[in-house]
């Protein structure tokens, strides 16, 4: 599957918003964003079977490692205060362009379950 790095602006809209804009949360009727850091194991475990995936045009994925933009601070700040969430990776799920579910890490088939659910 296809995921993609959600850019400065997203998350700075995000920031400013309080959530992620319709854009993002919307893209596709099922929607992952992952929140995470660069040095996160767990992260890259979860990247690789997300890459794995088939491709599918009823879902997107986005991810950004905040601790390598220049947001950082301002971001984690968001992520922990707003969404009530410290740690990594942080995965938010949207049905709809809504929240649905919330997650840590986690594995492939609790990936799929929450997505879909």
């Amino acid at each position: 599957m296809k995921i993609k790095h959600l850019d400065g602006a997203a998350c700075r809209a995000a920031i400013a918003a309080g959530d992620f804009s319709a854009d993002v949360a919307g893209a596709a009727p099922r929607v992952a964003i992952i929140l995470t850091q660069s040095w996160c194991p767990q992260w890259a475990w979860m990247r690789s079977y997300l890459e794995a995936l088939p491709d599918d045009p009823e879902t997107a994925v986005y991810w950004v490692e905040y601790d390598l933009e220049p947001f950082f601070e301002e971001f984690m700040a968001f992520k922990e205060g707003v969404f009530g969430n410290d740690q990594v990776p942080y995965v938010r799920y949207y049905r709809g362009g809504r929240p649905s579910r919330e997650s840590n890490f986690i594995d492939k088939a609790g990936f799929l379950r929450l997505l879909s659910a």
